[in-house]
């Protein structure tokens, strides 16, 4: 395995982790109620955490700061918009954990947020590896 193809994979199992804690664990009631609203204080802090813990991440990979708050503030735009999705979505069908159509809004959730590290992986090989 080359020296960059491991750098790429430790950068993604850090991405994994920080996005575990952050979609997970550090969620408080504001981030999780009222979350169809667009302009949402909570969410807007949720995807600060993301792009907090991210940064982290990009800092410890020994990114260059000008392409880690490039990166991050993205990621902030797009982690906002992929749970705004969701919530107007989820709003809109009134669907609860037991229907199979909340696990699929959770899971096209997800699936947006593991191909947003995929281009932050990619911007990184690009631009700093």
């Amino acid at each position: 395995m080359g020296d960059v193809t491991g750098q790429i994979l430790i950068l993604l199992v850090l991405l994994q982790i920080k996005h575990m804690f952050a979609d997970f664990y550090l969620q408080t009631p504001r981030m999780l109620s009222g979350r169809e609203t667009y302009v949402h204080l909570g969410r807007a802090e949720h995807a600060g955490v993301h792009a907090l813990g991210s940064m982290i991440v990009f800092v410890l990979m020994g990114t260059p700061v000008l392409l880690t708050l490039l990166i991050v503030a993205a990621e902030w735009i797009v982690h906002f918009h992929i749970d705004w999705a969701k919530a107007r979505w989820s709003m809109c069908k009134q669907h609860t954990p037991s229907e199979a159509g909340y696990w699929r809004a959770t899971g096209a959730d997800q699936f947006g947020h593991q191909l947003t590290y995929l281009a932050m992986a990619w911007a990184w090989w690009m631009w700093a590896a």
